[in-house]
């Protein structure tokens, strides 16, 4: 894939690393590349960081078809900047886009975007501790047609931001409320996609849990609404009698490149580990009787985010002693250490530019 490079001529200043908030600042330049039916992918380019001008009747507008992905690139305590399993993340889409009848983005090609872009912007890259380089990949429907069909055009591109923590708490626990009303995903829908729909649909529990006071909201299953699903922006696991129990992949969740991270990296120490439905019940007991010993979100943006309270149909659990449980502490440290180059990776996760 032939790439064109046209360079900002007015470059911006660097952000305070110190004062970084999460996905307010976007670096010099972006890649685009466009999709048209019987053409393909074509026109690939590096252009400096603009507004995208679009047909009001697009159909990204007005029947969501877009997806997008979420990664990062670290700059290392060795001088060396990593990414952190990026073809997960380029896999991730195709499947997103398949369930929405896009077309597929070539790995190969991704991957080439992906590392030419944060090769040109490395200097956005901030170097203090538990910062990073935060990186959007989107594709939309471009086509203008009012009519719920297949979109004949389309545009990807790749965003860049660099990032403090996600969560203004930090690694600090974090409050959840578990939503018993409103429904995120149902199995046979695209729950497991990584689609601005989804994150639509959470806003009002978000809301909700925002203005009761808590961190984020823990959904339930759409069906039976008794079984947990995930986090508003994470995967979830709890530690319960020295298991991990996770929900399992059954359609209605994000396979999340953490997750699968930390399973991993949990059985190679050797933990139990078991994906599988967890009931409401189950976990409403577990929190009661004090055999929830941590529960933890897991995602790109916030890596490892302990839970020290759960609030269960109006009931407040805190879990464990409601501070920072020695599981979530290594995971978070095992993971960043390992993207950080402060640690080896012994699995092969890391690609180096």
């Amino acid at each position: 894939m032939n790439i064109s490079i046209t360079k900002t001529t007015a470059p911006k200043a660097k952000p305070d690393w110190h004062t970084l908030k999460f996905g307010n600042t976007f670096t010099d330049h972006m890649f685009m590349m466009d999709y048209e039916e019987g053409r393909g992918w074509h026109d690939a380019r590096i252009v400096p960081y603009q507004n995208i001008s679009l047909d009001p009747a697009s159909c990204v507008f007005h029947y969501a078809v877009e997806i997008f992905e979420g990664m990062k690139a670290y700059y290392g305590v060795d001088g060396k900047i990593r990414l952190f399993r990026p073809e997960m993340n380029a896999n991730r889409m195709n499947r997103s886009g398949a369930r929405l009848c896009m077309p597929e983005f070539p790995v190969a090609d991704f991957m080439q975007a992906l590392k030419t872009l944060v090769e040109l912007e490395k200097d956005w890259i901030p170097t203090l501790p538990d910062t990073s380089l935060y990186i959007r990949p989107v594709m939309i429907a471009t086509e203008p047609h009012l009519g719920v069909s297949i979109s004949k055009s389309y545009l990807f591109y790749i965003m860049l931001s660099p990032v403090g923590a996600y969560y203004p708490e930090g690694l600090n626990p974090v409050k959840i409320f578990v939503e018993d009303e409103y429904v995120r995903a149902v199995k046979g829908g695209t729950g497991f996609t990584k689609c601005g729909g989804n994150y639509a649909a959470s806003l009002i529990g978000q809301k909700k849990a925002h203005d009761l006071g808590y961190s984020q909201v823990l959904w339930l299953d759409g069906e039976h609404h008794q079984y947990i699903d995930e986090v508003g922006t994470m995967n979830v696991m709890f530690k319960i009698n020295g298991e991990v129990v996770t929900p399992e992949l059954t359609g209605a969740i994000l396979p999340g490149v953490t997750r699968d991270s930390v399973i991993h990296m949990l059985k190679s120490w050797g933990m139990k580990v078991t994906e599988r439905r967890i009931s409401l019940e189950e976990l409403h007991r577990a929190a009661a009787d004090g055999s929830l010993e941590e529960a933890f979100g897991t995602g790109t943006a916030a890596v490892i985010s302990p839970i020290g309270n759960l609030d269960i149909a109006g009931h407040s659990y805190t879990v464990g002693d409601g501070g920072i449980g020695q599981l979530s502490q290594k995971l978070y440290d095992s993971l960043t250490g390992i993207q950080w180059g402060k640690l080896k990776d012994e699995f092969g996760w890391t690609v180096e530019l």
